[in-house]
């Protein structure tokens, strides 16, 4: 992992990462199909809902479980392996904790929050028990991506990928069953959905605790090294932290995305709400390259060879955005074959649309800067890409409203605000590597 061709090292441990991270987006897409079944208000509750799991999924995945890859092949790097064991029992902690954090914010801010983005009566009510159901067992969920990236961290990119494609093909069918109350189930609606979730984290998160614990990998769950201190903690929160602010601050960007759409109608939030699951479906994408770059980049900085790190950096970038790229321009040229299997109504379609065919070219932008991201994670450098965020949420929201109601161009004003903003984000952080961030820190 150090001294093997980087491209093809690369590719062979980012593989299993990205076709199981695009099976696992394909459980998204399946559940806005099978909720799609129920009606445009059931869309538009799960469009108010979403976020928010997306919030507990790249918390727990990007920002926390990034950090805990990034301290892990940093320690294996160095040759340090009591170290790396006793990280694993930090990792744990943090994935405890933050799913403790979140569930205590939900239940003091969840139903203002959701009411505040133009949730309504049952709408309100379904988006209110779906995130009910998705925050106390967000410890599951924590887990799932906490324990996979302790794998990732010392190289093992099978097994999570293994684990998640399994995931998808229990959750799926468990999702239409409880849904749609199929087989004399139950019909739970949108709350159904959450469920499988959780169950679906509860049985992958377990088979990776067992296999961790057993002998035979490089590291592994062991009671000896089961002792805490703050320069662990450290060694994660340094990256986590700023790292965090990307998910806080993408999903502050739907939020207020959401909350300015809510404005048109119940149509125009229930087709915002079909668009914008399939950008947040490029971060699962990404990520699965993302991973193996965190890990490899990880490794080298810890050995001391930046010159490589850089080279991974690139390579991956290259890949991820060419891959968001792509498929952000077949979605935006042929929106009517995708879009009418999650709706039949006209006006949820047309904003579905307009959305796809505005903001889909950019998606290249979006996986070239989301790759980058995580890469720098494994550096340890994060201050460009927090300042690429932070960059994002000024030009998504207060061009965004701007376009919208200050020049009037309404829905679509929206839909460019968020194009130009995912642009700046990844140029910035891109424009970044290549004057040398990751030199100057390791300096």
């Amino acid at each position: 992992m150090l001294t093997s061709p980087a491209a093809p090292l690369l590719v062979r441990m980012a593989t299993p990462n990205a076709l199981a991270f695009a099976i696992q987006s394909s459980v998204s897409l399946a559940e806005v199909w099978i909720i799609g079944q129920l009606g445009t208000s059931a869309l538009a509750s799960i469009a108010l809902a979403f976020p928010l799991l997306m919030l507990i999924q790249t918390m727990s995945g990007g920002a926390a479980g990034g950090a805990v890859t990034s301290a892990i092949a940093r320690a294996l790097g160095a040759g340090d392996r009591e170290r790396a064991q006793q990280l694993i029992w930090h990792a744990l902690a943090v994935a405890a904790a933050g799913a403790g954090l979140f569930l205590l914010l939900f239940l003091l801010f969840g139903r203002p929050l959701i009411a505040f983005l133009g949730g309504r009566g049952q709408i309100l009510e379904q988006a209110i028990a779906y995130c009910s159901v998705i925050f106390w067992g967000g410890l599951f969920l924590w887990l799932v991506s906490v324990v996979g990236a302790v794998f990732r961290g010392m190289g093992d990119m099978k097994l999570p990928a293994v684990l998640m494609v399994a995931s998808a093909f229990l959750q799926v069918p468990l999702t239409a069953v409880l849904v749609l109350g199929l087989f004399g189930s139950p019909q739970l609606g949108i709350v159904g959905a959450a469920f499988s979730a959780v169950i679906s984290g509860f049985v992958v998160s377990a088979i990776m605790l067992v296999v961790l614990a057993r002998d035979g990998r490089v590291i592994r769950l062991d009671r000896t090294y089961l002792s805490f201190s703050k320069a662990l903690f450290r060694d994660i929160f340094k990256v986590a932290m700023p790292a965090s602010l990307s998910p806080i601050f993408t999903i502050f960007i739907i939020l207020s995305l959401t909350a300015m759409v809510a404005t048109f109608g119940e149509a125009a939030l229930a087709g915002y709400g079909i668009g914008s699951r399939i950008e947040f479906l490029l971060i699962p994408l990404v990520f699965g390259i993302g991973a193996a770059m965190t890990s490899l980049v990880g490794l080298s900085i810890g050995s001391g060879n930046v010159e490589r790190a850089e080279h991974i950096g690139w390579i991956g970038s290259s890949f991820a955005a060419g891959l968001t790229g792509i498929v952000g321009l077949v979605l935006a040229l042929f929106p009517t074959v995708w879009i009418h299997a999650f709706t039949q109504d006209q006006a949820t379609f047309e904003a579905a649309r307009s959305y796809i065919q505005i903001v889909g070219p950019f998606f290249a932008f979006q996986g070239l800067g989301l790759s980058l991201y995580f890469a720098s994670q494994g550096a340890g450098a994060m201050k460009w890409p927090v300042i690429g965020i932070l960059a994002r949420v000024v030009l998504a929201v207060g061009g965004g409203w701007l376009l919208a109601f200050g020049l009037d161009l309404g829905l679509k004003g929206v839909y460019i605000g968020a194009a130009a903003a995912m642009a700046t984000f990844g140029v910035i952080i891109a424009a970044a590597l290549k004057l040398g961030a990751w030199r100057r820190l390791a300096g």
